[in-house]
């Protein structure tokens, strides 16, 4: 299904769930319901149907970083000696299995590929660059800023 055709089928209700929801999924049922002014079986086939479209994907809790001993966070842009789809999709599997890496990209132009990386600290960083960056036949390029202070983060979509 196309996203034109599921945005057809998405009314104003469903942005108020959807918006709810990105707040805090923890809602019960019942509770979404009253914030968006409907019923609550009428909320429960809502998000039903939300997750069977795929405009929900999951539910995830997010948890403190430092909770989990993260006290560096990066953003690393990568380039590739080689680009084809083939060296792409090689690298992005080798990342993929790296805890750390929170998040990777495609972009364009500048770099191949933006990653971002949770991490204990400096240590474990240059650990990780050894681990999948400087031991990677493929890698040209990498370019590592290291975040200082965070003013915004926000896992919400914009709903259109």
């Amino acid at each position: 299904m196309t996203y034109q055709e599921i945005n057809h089928q998405v009314d104003e209700l469903d942005q108020r769930i959807l918006q709810q929801l990105q707040q805090d999924a923890d809602l019960s049922n019942q509770q979404l319901a009253e914030r968006v002014h409907a019923s609550a079986p009428t909320c429960l086939r809502r998000v039903r149907r939300l997750k069977q479209l795929g405009l929900i994907q999951r539910t995830v809790a997010l948890v403190a970083p430092q909770a989990q001993g993260i006290g560096l966070t990066a953003l690393v842009e990568i380039s590739l000696e080689r680009q084809s789809a083939e060296a792409l999709a090689a690298f992005e599997t080798l990342v993929a299995d790296e805890p750390a890496v929170t998040q990777c990209y495609r972009v364009s132009p500048g770099p191949d590929l933006v990653l971002v990386l949770a991490l204990a600290d400096m240590p474990a960083y240059h650990q990780l660059a050894h681990r999948l960056l400087t031991t990677q036949a493929n890698v040209r390029n990498v370019r590592a800023f290291f975040v200082t202070h965070c003013s915004k983060f926000s896992p919400h979509s914009p709903l259109c």
